[in-house]
């Protein structure tokens, strides 16, 4: 069915009133923020690694296929752009809002949980020992064995860090595509299948990138992407219904908007357009089909 705006929710008319509904959530994002950043600064674990340990730490030292600075693009600036292009097809802040909050806490929060366990385990690199040893030529501690690195100290830093970290934002794409485009609407459309599934075979091709370069293990991998996938998803239903929900188009706070507007008054008034509660009522029944207002069936009439 063709959808009947009731208004539109902008930025500048409604964006602070829902900035300051969701305060608390920003100031745990600051925290989150700055959590990161000390996990970034202190020194990791370093495990013990012997002589006999570099025999499966010898790949060699090279550049990412997929460059460091390319991944917050594809992961962060990529799902922001989609939820950007839709808030102004839509107008709805109450979307963006969310999205956007949704979208950095999926990534932030994968990211503290990653920097932690990758600081704590200090996992070695498969190309550990080129970090350690750029000459080739291994010191081991006569007494321990253990590994005594001439490198330079922020290369053999990172080289305590295998755990990748990619899914998130692409995971949570996915899930806000599959929102949009209904893709679980019973209605057999196999291609809303294939726009959902392109982010998640992004994010596996840039994690199969870091295994073929040999920074990461694959089992770090496939942990980092379900670690990843995890977090996206709880994020996700944080703010919005499942995809496959009748109201799986819009965040929870819309219809939470029109309920509360639908009390309020008796002939409810959204920006300045007079609707009757029921029309109010019938954005949340009769956008199952769509993302609009449907027709009374004829009990509905009955009862009016």
């Amino acid at each position: 069915m063709p959808e009947i705006q009731l208004g539109a929710h902008t930025i500048r008319s409604h964006g602070t009133k829902v900035a300051r509904a969701h305060m608390h959530d920003w100031f745990v994002f600051i925290f989150l923020v700055i959590m990161e950043i000390i996990l970034n600064v202190i020194e990791p674990f370093h495990r013990f690694v012997g002589a006999e340990m570099m025999e499966d730490l010898k790949y060699p030292l090279q550049d990412n296929t997929v460059p460091i600075w390319a991944v917050p693009i594809i992961a962060i600036l990529l799902p922001f752009v989609v939820i950007l292009i839709y808030y102004f097809i839509r107008k709805d802040v109450y979307d963006l809002h969310q999205a956007v909050l949704g979208l950095l806490f999926s990534v932030l929060v994968t990211g503290v949980l990653t920097d932690a366990i990758k600081d704590a385990v200090g996992r070695p690199r498969p190309d550990f020992f080129w970090r350690c040893f750029p000459d080739g030529k291994g010191v081991f501690d006569p007494v321990t064995s253990n590994v005594m690195c001439t490198g330079l100290k922020s290369v053999i830093k990172e080289g305590h860090k295998s755990f990748p970290r990619c899914f998130a934002g692409l995971g949570f794409l996915s899930w806000y595509t599959a929102g949009k485009i209904r893709a679980f609407d019973q209605r057999g459309h196999v291609a809303k299948l294939c726009i959902i599934v392109f982010p998640l075979l992004i994010a596996a091709l840039v994690g199969v990138s870091r295994v073929d370069d040999y920074w990461h293990h694959w089992q770090d991998v496939f942990a980092g992407g379900i670690l990843g996938l995890t977090v996206a998803s709880f994020c996700y239903l944080q703010f919005f219904p499942p995809p496959y929900d009748i109201d799986g188009w819009g965040p929870h706070i819309y219809f939470q908007m029109l309920a509360e507007s639908s009390n309020d008054t008796q002939t409810g008034s959204v920006n300045g357009l007079n609707v009757a509660p029921l029309e109010i009522e019938n954005v949340r029944m009769h956008s199952r089909g769509g993302m609009g207002i449907g027709v009374s069936d004829d009990n509905s009439l009955n009862e009016i």
